[in-house]
């Protein structure tokens, strides 16, 4: 049993502590002295006035959701537990007991401190301190209770004192915060280092991701002037299909039809799209179709596609040590699948001179490959890949390079964020080949916008435009799916529905 703090405040040190060595988790810890300031902390909350003739109702419970910014007294107790838990606690220890025994540990330590420093807390507002100080040993701190719900997109940490979240499509502000920069960074070293990299002023940006798939990206100082900027892209728990994106609104149900048509019958798919249009969303959805058969090869800057085929091998860039050398890019493993017997290679995002070899690849008999890209529309989508070919100093004429991509990619599906924070798609366009210097293209789908609400809410439809045998339907023909474009296709001639806000 571990023997309880001193309650007198005027004492520098634990009476019972005093002068004693303990054995606590692993370390030897000598207390000769308690150098903390033991003065009382204020209470959390208002104080009463003279004025008052009876004692004020308890404050409300601080919550990290909760409207109203924690008082500066609540975190200066927070801080002070911190403090303690080290000096007492080996916290590298505790981080790998087992979760229950080590909030056991933490509760004893809050408890103790709370009657030495004879601090006015409640019940409740002890059981939310208890649960911010082991999310900060045991956790991510402060970004704890955001990343359990399930309806924030983005997370976005501007130094210590200032987080946002995207949710519905909108930022806005959170009311959470951290205790200083030291602590901001602190939490970004642990994300960070869970995959093998890390965050420092010598190594000041790092992209990296959660147990989750989570996309992370980190900049330190000196780079970020005012702290560690954290930026974390959150996936929802339950992976998203393409029937779920339909009830959005984010496609018609022909569209969804034609879409999984395009992924079972191994076109060759480059998705399109601004930052936060969700492409990767969308590639997630699309790789639903592929045959629980196929060996499938993924590259990504950092691991974030959740496929649910067995035989799927992933793998991860890594950027280079502070050296300078190990460094392994993009280009370098999707050359390397090539080697890897692959049926599909699905690059995560499409941004340097990798996309000469996904083509390559997309022409070589791994039909049915996939990547992303960030472009406008899909016009822009094939300068893009031509502008990326070129930077990479392949001295090839423009002509060749297009005819290259012409032959190659299938389909390019674009996707855009709507102003009023929507996501939709609004283009499902196949390439037919070159006329000249140019690439042919045809739209299968195309999202008209017809008006707004009082609210901002944009209203639009999906109209297909009438084609009625597409480029790929002898390959849809061959994976015997042409009867189900045939009726996808039919079923689109409709009227449209017009669609809101997801």
């Amino acid at each position: 049993m571990r023997p309880p703090l001193a309650s007198n405040a005027d004492e520098r040190a634990p009476a019972p502590l005093k002068g004693k060595k303990r054995h606590m988790f692993g370390r030897r810890q000598d207390y000769e002295e308690d150098r903390r300031d033991t003065r009382p902390v204020p209470a959390i909350g208002p104080a009463p006035t003279q004025a008052d003739s009876v004692p004020p109702p308890p404050p409300p419970r601080p919550t990290a959701s909760s409207d109203v910014r924690k008082a500066d007294a609540y975190y200066d107790l927070k801080r002070e537990v911190f403090s303690a838990l080290v000096d007492i606690i080996d916290v590298s220890q505790l981080s790998r007991m087992p979760a229950d025994q080590a909030r056991a540990e933490i509760r004893d330590v809050l408890a103790e401190v709370v009657a030495a420093k004879k601090v006015a807390i409640s019940t409740a507002e002890q059981h939310v301190l208890l649960e911010d100080v082991c999310d900060d040993v045991l956790g991510y701190g402060p970004l704890e209770p955001l990343l359990a719900r399930d309806d924030i997109a983005d997370i976005m940490v501007n130094g210590s004192n200032k987080i946002y979240i995207e949710v519905g499509g909108k930022i806005q502000e959170t009311d959470i915060r951290f205790r200083d920069n030291a602590h901001l960074l602190s939490v970004c070293q642990r994300i960070v280092s869970q995959v093998g990299r890390r965050v420092d002023e010598s190594s000041p940006v790092c992209d990296a991701r959660l147990p989750d798939g989570s996309r992370v990206n980190v900049i330190a100082p000196p780079l970020a002037i005012d702290g560690a900027t954290l930026t974390i892209r959150k996936f929802k728990k339950d992976k998203l299909t393409l029937d779920q994106l339909t009830r959005f609104g984010a496609i018609s149900p022909e569209g969804a039809e034609i879409l999984k048509i395009i992924g079972r019958v191994r076109c060759n798919v480059v998705i399109s799209g601004g930052t936060g249009s969700g492409k990767t969303t969308l590639l997630n959805c699309l790789t639903n179709y592929i045959d629980a058969d196929e060996r499938i090869i993924t590259c990504e800057d950092a691991a974030e596609l959740q496929l649910q085929q067995p035989h799927v091998v992933r793998l991860e860039t890594r950027p280079a040590n502070l050296e300078g050398e190990g460094q392994v890019t993009m280009r370098e493993l999707v050359r390397n699948c090539l080697r890897m017997r692959p049926e599909r290679i699905i690059v995560g995002e499409v941004r340097g001179p990798e996309a000469f070899d996904l083509l390559q690849a997309m022409n070589t008999g791994h039909d049915g490959s996939m990547g992303t890209l960030h472009a406008n529309s899909p016009r822009e989508a094939i300068s893009r890949m031509e502008s990326m070919i070129t930077m990479g100093g392949f001295s090839l004429p423009s002509k060749t390079i297009r005819e290259m991509i012409a032959s190659s990619v299938d389909v390019i599906v674009q996707a855009r964020r709507l102003r009023d924070g929507s996501r939709r798609i609004t283009h499902i366009t196949e390439l037919l080949g070159m006329e000249g210097d140019v690439p042919i293209t045809q739209d299968l789908f195309v999202y008209e916008v017809v008006g707004e609400e009082p609210d901002g809410t944009i209203i639009g439809h999906h109209r297909s435009t009438g084609i009625g045998r597409p480029r790929f339907w002898e390959r849809a023909r061959y994976y015997g799916e042409e009867k189900r474009l045939a009726a996808a296709l039919d079923a689109a001639e409709r009227p449209p529905r017009a669609f809101g806000s997801a």
